[in-house]
């Protein structure tokens, strides 16, 4: 017994271990990305370009996402900034969704475990995805709840981000000082006097956004580490049995239209419970087709990866209950008429197949590939990064 026992904690912890391997250098690249564009970008080109939600605002951050793919944390960090820098909350949704699942990596992956017609599936499915979402959260997200979601935003900034506003991009700031609410007569003089060419000098620019990137994985750290633990543990005592037991078999008789709603639910659910990162999110996909969820299903769990309990407790510190409550509904009403509509397109056309071949993937992050060549750079960097950060704010009184 204790022999057995022994066995699954070492699965276990093998699993989590190379879970967080896989996961690392994108996370630590999205929120790295994140803390420099909330630095340096500028808020009247966000409000230029993503100020109002039109299709040319839509190509534009689902590019934008596309093109700083990551983790659906590092992705949510970038869609806060965004929100931040005064951008439409159905631009920043849409870049939530195409940063997480309209990305290289995953299209990679895609093809290698589970064929081309998942990829295509998973790449007209976004697209959808991404205009449900425009539409949903432009018409039917109440003004009232969307102001309360930007004064939540504008109230952490001063108290948790205090530097962002007041000491971090000072080249943006008008020279009236009443709107930071900081008494400037406190400050200690060697601050005031610095030399103008150190204050815009690029080692400047790195340890201010540095101090964003430390805020942000005091926020939402112990959430990110919740989400991969839990997540590890599912997928690693779970059997592949386990999750057929969830799905409706097709010998019950229902109508096509209702059996495949039923089928995106439940993988909307599954993924909800048990997201960890898009390669695990994937693996476990695959073995949702083998148990036998419908072609619309699978990309719904796919999809669902801004759906989990711990995303969802990252919104709630980013942006207040009750506009999360809405968020996350919208979110769920978009996925699942995306994944019908996936699932009409595809049987409708004939070019789902239900033998389709489900390769393996050699999930250790051990060997000469992309994951350990970025991890050997990222994880030096990031803890590099974060202790600037660290001592950055620590300097202006805002360690956490």
């Amino acid at each position: 017994m204790e022999s057995g026992d022994s066995n699954i904690i070492i699965h276990v912890i093998s699993v989590l271990f190379n879970m967080s391997w896989q996961i690392f250098w994108p996370l630590a690249f999205g929120l790295i990305l994140s803390s420099f564009i909330r630095h340096l970008l500028p808020v009247d080109t966000v409000v230029k370009h993503l100020g109002k939600t039109d299709a040319k605002s839509l190509t534009f951050t689902t590019i934008l996402g596309m093109v700083s793919s990551s983790c659906s944390y590092a992705a949510a960090s970038l869609s806060h900034t965004l929100l931040a820098k005064k951008a439409t909350l159905a631009n920043a949704m849409a870049f939530l969704v195409s940063s997480t699942n309209l990305i290289v990596e995953m299209f990679i992956v895609l093809v290698a475990l589970m064929g081309w017609t998942f990829l295509w599936g998973e790449v007209i499915g976004g697209l959808i995805l991404i205009a449900t979402v425009g539409f949903l959260f432009s018409r039917f997200y109440p003004k009232e709840v969307e102001q309360e979601l930007r004064q939540h935003i504008e109230s952490a900034e001063p108290t948790k981000h205090a530097h962002s506003d007041c000491g971090m991009d000072m080249s943006s700031m008008k020279h009236e000082t009443s709107d930071c609410g900081m008494d400037m007569s406190s400050m200690k003089h060697d601050h005031m006097d610095m030399p103008a060419q150190e204050e815009t000098g690029l080692m400047s620019k790195i340890t201010k956004s540095a101090g964003f990137f430390q805020m942000d994985l005091a926020m939402i750290g112990k959430e990110i580490l919740i989400g991969v633990v839990v997540s590890s543990i599912l997928i690693a005592l779970v059997p592949q049995e386990g999750w057929k037991a969830l799905f409706i078999s097709n010998d019950v008789g229902l109508p096509t239209w209702l059996h495949s709603l039923l089928d995106v639910i439940i993988g909307i659910f599954v993924a909800m419970i048990a997201y960890v990162c898009s390669v695990g999110n994937l693996i476990l996909a695959a073995a949702l087709w083998h148990g036998g969820i419908s072609f619309g299903g699978v990309i719904g769990f796919i999809l669902a990866d801004v759906l989990t309990i711990p995303m969802m407790g990252v919104y709630k510190k980013y942006y207040g209950k009750r506009p999360t409550k809405w968020m996350v509904g919208l979110l769920f009403l978009s996925i699942l008429f995306t994944g019908l509509c996936v699932d009409a397109i595809f049987n409708g056309f004939g070019w789902v197949s239900t033998d389709q071949t489900v390769r393996t993937l050699n999930q250790s992050g051990f060997g000469m590939n992309m994951t350990t060549v970025m991890n050997l750079i990222f994880i030096p960097l990031s803890i590099w990064y974060y202790r600037l950060g660290k001592k950055a704010n620590a300097g202006i009184g805002m360690s956490m």
